[in-house]
């Protein structure tokens, strides 16, 4: 038999193409020939990588979150090929992980089959009901001053706005104003405009102007993992095992808690956390027992010193012995 040879590529302005011919071939004493064939090359097709993912991921979603939702992928990716939609989904299933991480794992994964174009049937999970933490305000103020200036401040900011971290991570120096920061929202949230401390602006002042961003320097994971490691380091320092649990969003749920005890006005709170929905604040009304709370006391014996105490958040009692006695929870 005699070797078939392939003709040389032709090149127009729009595509390849590709010219193969086969000679005449013998047979058991007998030859034919083949025509000669046109055969059209298909364009390359888009690369389909994680960095791909990363960049298409950037039109879909908020770019905070966006490394969240690769770390998953990743996870996925060392348990089976991402492509076998049946595969993943059984993995998914029966992952040795809270109902709320399989539903995370879920959101990351449809957005891959978008990406892939590939078709499954998405599993729902139904989040777990726990209780949440409501941390006291002294761990609050030992965390934040036990950590360095940037992060101490960044909590800080938490603690007085109630704002959810990855508004904080988005503050610029143009959004802070005089005594008076604006918050732009994420996850839905309304945008607003709420006040802070002086001792909290002039923290705000001190801190490197390295672009346009107040706290973004970093990534906002690479960040929570930083203070992270630094609370458990002080939890286990002050044999406080509740510190280890504190979260950036505990500092929002304390905030919430302690405004609606203040005030009592639960369309404040909504204000104040910027949510749409009057039922996303209600949670933050039965968090703890207001009258068994247990209080931090001050004295003050001049006017100045009552003003101090009253900008910090505490609230007048009585007086003995001239002396003005204030209250605030723990």
């Amino acid at each position: 038999m005699s070797k078939a040879y392939t003709s040389s590529v032709k090149q127009t302005f729009k595509e390849k193409r590709k010219m193969t011919q086969e000679t005449t071939r013998f047979l058991n004493g007998r030859s034919f020939e083949k025509k000669v064939l046109w055969v059209q090359i298909p364009p390359p097709a888009p690369e389909r990588s994680l960095a791909g993912y990363a960049v298409w991921l950037s039109t879909k979603i908020r770019q905070t979150t966006i490394p969240s939702y690769l770390k998953r992928i990743v996870r996925l990716s060392k348990l089976g090929d991402l492509d076998d939609t049946e595969r993943i989904k059984t993995l998914i299933c029966t992952s040795q992980v809270s109902e709320a991480y399989k539903q995370l794992l879920s959101d990351a994964y449809e957005y891959w089959v978008q990406y892939r174009g590939l078709v499954w049937v998405r599993p729902r999970f139904t989040r777990e009901d726990k209780p949440i933490l409501l941390p006291l305000e002294l761990e609050l103020d030992a965390l934040i001053a036990n950590t360095k200036q940037k992060l101490s401040t960044f909590l800080q900011f938490l603690k007085e706005t109630g704002c959810d971290s990855g508004e904080a991570w988005k503050l610029r120096w143009i959004d802070i104003g005089s005594k008076t920061v604006n918050i732009t929202p994420t996850k839905n949230h309304l945008a607003r405009t709420v006040p802070i401390s002086e001792n909290l602006l002039s923290r705000l002042y001190k801190l490197a102007r390295e672009n346009d961003r107040v706290f973004a320097n970093r990534n906002l994971d690479d960040y929570r993992n930083n203070y992270e490691q630094v609370r458990n380091r002080l939890a286990k320092k002050l044999d406080n095992p509740r510190i280890a649990m504190i979260a950036f969003k505990s500092f929002r749920h304390w905030k919430a808690t302690h405004e609606y005890a203040k005030k009592k006005d639960i369309l404040y709170v909504q204000w104040l956390l910027g949510h749409r929905r009057l039922e996303n604040t209600l949670v933050y009304t039965h968090l703890v027992n207001f009258e068994s709370d247990e209080y931090v006391c001050r004295m003050a014996k001049t006017p100045e010193e009552c003003k101090a105490l009253i900008e910090a958040g505490f609230e007048y009692v009585c007086d003995i012995e001239g002396v003005k006695l204030f209250r605030k929870r723990k």
